[in-house]
Order: structure tokens, then sequence, then C-alpha cells
């Protein structure tokens, strides 16, 4: 009997302890004091009660829903992982926004100083250089994943580069070359020239890869309203679904079967396979199709979109 009565003596001191520490956010000096106890004895109590599983820690975020999507999504398209941002008004252009100051600290977060930073062009990468605050310099190098498109001067990847770059505190190597050649020869011609093709073997060995996806339909893609005008039409014939790294591709991911892929000033998205962090980052109704489409390529690492466009992806592979 004495021998139980010691038992429940240890244990409700444990219990106090306990709760006096995890639950009151006391120290372990204030809970001796407090219980005249020493504090080494507090610290024997802490570790014997959660050795005996009495301590259980629950975490919960405010923002479940947004965890949970980014679990789904990551197991849905076999991701390391997979960043929501909540969408929190009906203004695209706030959302992006979100989408690229994410994308920003998602980078940071895997950066080292001699990394090669390959990059796309468009409107997502332009808000994630916007939002790109580092709290050091960084000795990297960044390189076009693409040649330029005229006219398209904010988005346009020289453009980001180097801004990219001047942000980080590295340096940056150019692509002078309009994104599509006249014609297949021309291109090649382009593609063999030292100052591109010493670019271009760069970005295949870039150590990480950030990446819009473009649509294809005339509403509101920045890369539809790039592309020359005799070759806007037929696209749905050709069942293309999308642009990646500004080439068109099917549903499958598979390069679709257009004359204009084979006049594109850019390194070819199988080239990236030996990137080892491809970051996708997109906004919008119109990136889900596209999204899905380089996901079923296998071109992605990480995903950093925005609730609403997570949740159409999901919903569009689960039908």
């Amino acid at each position: 009997m004495a021998e139980m009565r010691d038992e429940y003596d240890v244990l409700r001191q444990t219990y106090t302890v306990l709760m006096l520490h995890f639950i009151e956010g006391m120290k372990q000096s204030e809970i001796a004091k407090r219980l005249n106890l020493s504090t080494s004895k507090v610290n024997r109590l802490i570790a014997s009660g959660q050795k005996a599983g009495m301590v259980k820690i629950t975490i919960e975020s405010p923002f479940q829903r947004l965890m949970d999507l980014e679990k789904d999504l990551t197991r849905a398209f076999q991701l390391n992982q997979a960043i929501v941002t909540p969408t929190v008004s009906d203004n695209p252009e706030t959302t992006l926004q979100q989408v690229g100051r994410a994308a920003a600290n998602h980078l940071l977060e895997t950066l080292h100083s001699d990394d090669v930073i390959a990059i796309t062009g468009g409107r997502a990468i332009s808000a994630l250089v916007d939002n790109l605050a580092p709290e050091q310099a960084y000795d990297v190098r960044v390189v076009p994943l693409t040649g330029g498109v005229q006219g398209k001067y904010y988005t346009d990847v020289n453009h980001l580069a180097m801004q990219f770059a001047e942000k980080l505190g590295g340096a940056v190597s150019l692509v002078h070359a309009p994104l599509f050649a006249e014609t297949q020869a021309q291109r090649d011609v382009l593609m063999a020239m030292a100052s591109i093709r010493d670019v271009f073997d760069l970005a295949r060995r870039a150590s990480v890869a950030v990446v819009g996806v473009g649509g294809v339909e005339a509403s509101g893609s920045g890369y539809y309203d790039s592309i020359p005008d005799a070759d806007q039409q037929g696209f749905r014939d050709r069942h293309v679904a999308g642009e990646f790294i500004a080439h068109l591709i099917q549903a499958d991911g598979s390069l679709a079967d257009v004359p204009l892929n084979s006049r594109v000033v850019a390194l070819n998205p199988g080239d990236l396979a030996a990137c080892p962090r491809v970051i996708g980052v997109a906004s919008g109704a119109q990136k889900i199709g596209p999204l899905r489409a380089a996901l079923a390529g296998h071109y992605l690492h990480s995903l950093v979109v925005d609730e609403t466009t997570a949740q159409g992806l999901l919903d569009l592979e689960r039908s």
C-alpha cells in the first residue's frame, strides 16, 4: 500500500510539473521555486513524464485547409513540396503577388552560394522577383532558359534575370536572341552560336530552376500574345494543353506536334531532367490545365500556387 501511495505521489507531482511547464509556460527554475524543488528534480520529472507518455503535443494551424491542400497536391502529383497561399482577394494581381512572395521565400529557404539559377520569363516569375528580399548576398549566377520577347520588358526573361541577380547580389548571363526564330534552320543557327550555346549549357547544369507555365487561350495569356499571329491558330486541333519553357505541351506533358516548337530558342523541357530543384510558380484558373500538363510530364519538384488554383488542380485530377 505504501509503495502504491508513493507511486501516486510521484505521478501527481509529475503531472503538476508538466502542467506548469507545458500548459502555463513556466520555466523549470520558476517551477522549482514554486514547488520548493531543485531545478534538477524538476528536469527529471519532466523527462520521466515525457518518457511515460504523459505529454501529447498537438500543433494546429489557422490555415489548416491550406496544409491539407499541400499534402493532397504532394501525394497526387508526386511532388517533393507544395506551397499553397490563401486566396483572399478577387483581384488576380493581389493573389499573384502573394504567390510570388511565397515562391521567393521558398527559394531563399533552399538557396546556397555557388548555385546556378535558371529562370523563365512571365508574370509569375516577375511577381517572385518583385517580392525577393534576401537578408544576405548570395554568390549565385542567374541564367535564362529561353530567348527574350520584344515588347514584354517587365516580364522578359533577360530583364528578370538581371533583377534577380541584382537582388541576390550575384552575377547574370543573358541570352541575346528572340524567343521565336522565323524558321527551324534559323533557330538551329542561333542555338549553335557560342554566346547563346554557352548560356544554355550553363542552364542545363543549373542547381535550381524557377519556372512559370503558360496558357494558350487568347484571354489573359502573356504567352499567347507573344506568339506570331500565323501560329495562333489550330492549338485545339493539335491537343495543346499549355506551355512549358516556351514549348507547347499536350495534356500528358509531351511536346505537341506543332511547327512552332521547332522554332523555339529555348531549352527543351527534358533538358531540366538533371536539375535537382525545379520550382513551378503559377496563379489563376487559366493555369490549371497547363499546370496539370506540366505535372503529368513530371517536370516539377515543387509547386507554389494559390488555394483556388490548387483546388482546381485536384478537382481536375479527380475527374
